[in-house]
């Protein structure tokens, strides 16, 4: 018999207390008819099953639709090839209350007026197109196989049917940040304001191959490590030491009084963080602390931000590194995540085998079901006991930052069979940066 929570029960109002999920990310497919570089499929060496899900699994679903606030169909794959997609947007619709939405993710290749009607009839609210371009050749190179072009026509398309039907389609586009496209971020969110959209969502890329992994336009040092580091480097330099030749200096066996001196003043700033509890991978600040991407990123946040202000784009931006104060949005928002096998999982990262290269650093990740749908309803395997204990774990936030760490990736993180971390929590969280900040979703 499972043990009640009580932690769970004491604040019903917080969503992830809640006994219905209030939000729900359902992958209809994993299929695509594009090779997007980011794409995890893409990526070499990853085993990620294809598959429809099946008009039985999406019934399964339907018990928890009136409480919800917001249903997603979408995961890895391209919802339009699913062939029951307005099906399940219409059933959807039918037993929501009338404050939800549904609504997917796409990258809009496929969506011509017929499909535009088709949707608008079958009732979506919300459709989110992929754009990491404003120039063919580039968006060419990012999303394979797909024209800018038809994410425009796409998007004139869907607003033709929102008129029709009477209710408009609330339009918004999302732009994965990388090193080469993060520049035309700007005109992008320009781009939004001509074509009427309503919201900009940006995530920075999570590389899932080595080969992709320095595409990425985020440094893995927390925020609060960079301010560290950054105010005794400062200091240091004031008095005429360079903390940038300490790996240079660390181990000579007979070092100047000079040389004594700046090891000395590197490991009084390791202390003075330890002390608040900060780790410092002192390899990495130093590549970082300078590093002129990130100066580009923050300018083009920053004219972003502006452009969406006077355009009245609703432009949400992620973190331009990950910040030390973390917030799972996935669990604070309630969230389930069923694939589309029907296996119910706590997030996206928790939710197919890959590999992702996180600056420079391999880490293997299994699923972590709670349950399927084959054997348990939803709302059984959402008030469980493994997905309660998983959510209150988290919610704690007492697991390490891996990416701080000097010694990561460590054995009890790196392989995806995890077991606990070095605080001894059970949940896989301290490798995961979508709780940093600089990950996004619809």
């Amino acid at each position: 018999m499972e043990r009640e929570s009580p932690e769970i029960h004491a604040s019903p109002e917080r969503p992830a207390h809640r006994a219905v999920p209030s939000k729900l990310h359902v992958e209809v497919t994993t299929r695509c008819n594009l090779h997007c570089a980011m794409c995890a499929k893409e990526a070499r060496g990853q085993r990620i099953d294809e598959g429809h899900m099946s008009r039985e699994t999406f019934e399964r679903l339907r018990p928890a639709f009136a409480g919800l606030e917001a249903l997603v169909l979408n995961g890895i794959g391209e919802p339009l090839l699913h062939p029951d997609l307005e099906r399940f947007i219409e059933a959807a619709r039918r037993d929501l209350p009338s404050h939800a939405w549904v609504g997917f993710q796409t990258n809009a290749q496929l969506l011509g007026p017929a499909r535009a009607r088709s949707l608008a009839r079958a009732g979506v609210d919300r459709v989110c197109m992929s754009a990491d371009a404003v120039t063919p050749e580039l968006f060419g190179a990012i999303r394979r196989g797909g024209r800018q072009e038809a994410v425009e026509a796409a998007a004139a398309e869907l607003h033709r049917a929102g008129r029709e039907r009477g209710r408009p389609i609330a339009l918004g586009v999302e732009f994965v940040a990388q090193a080469d496209n993060v520049g035309q971020l700007p005109e992008l969110v320009r781009w939004a304001a001509r074509h009427r959209l309503d919201f900009a969502i940006v995530s920075h890329l999570l590389p899932y191959g080595r080969e992709t992994s320095a595409a990425a336009a985020f440094d893995t040092s927390t925020d609060r490590a960079m301010r560290h580091f950054r105010a005794w480097r400062e200091q240091a330099a004031a008095e005429g030491i360079d903390l940038g030749r300490y790996f240079q200096l660390f181990l000579k066996i007979h070092p100047t009084p000079e040389e004594r001196r700046l090891v000395e003043r590197v490991q009084e700033m390791v202390a003075a963080a330890a002390a608040q509890g900060l780790a410092l991978n002192l390899g990495r600040l130093l590549r970082a602390a300078d590093d002129p991407l990130a100066g580009r990123v923050a300018d083009a946040f920053g004219e972003a931000q502006e452009i969406a202000a006077r355009e009245g784009i609703d432009l949400r931006l992620p973190r331009p590194r990950p910040t030390q104060e973390r917030s799972c949005e996935f669990v604070e928002r309630g969230s389930a995540f069923v694939s589309w096998d029907g296996g119910v999982h706590p997030c996206y990262f928790l939710w197919h085998r890959c590999t992702s290269w996180v600056g420079g650093l391999a880490k293997h990740v299994e699923p972590a079901p709670f349950g399927s749908l084959a054997d348990q309803e939803l709302l059984a395997i959402w008030n469980g006991g493994r997905a309660r204990s998983f959510r209150e774990g988290v919610l704690r936030y007492d697991f390490p930052f891996c990416y701080d760490c000097n010694h990561a990736l460590c054995d009890n993180v790196q392989e995806g069979e995890f077991v606990q971390d070095c605080h001894l929590n059970n949940v896989p969280c301290a490798a995961c940066l979508w709780c940093t900040g600089v990950f996004q979703c619809l």
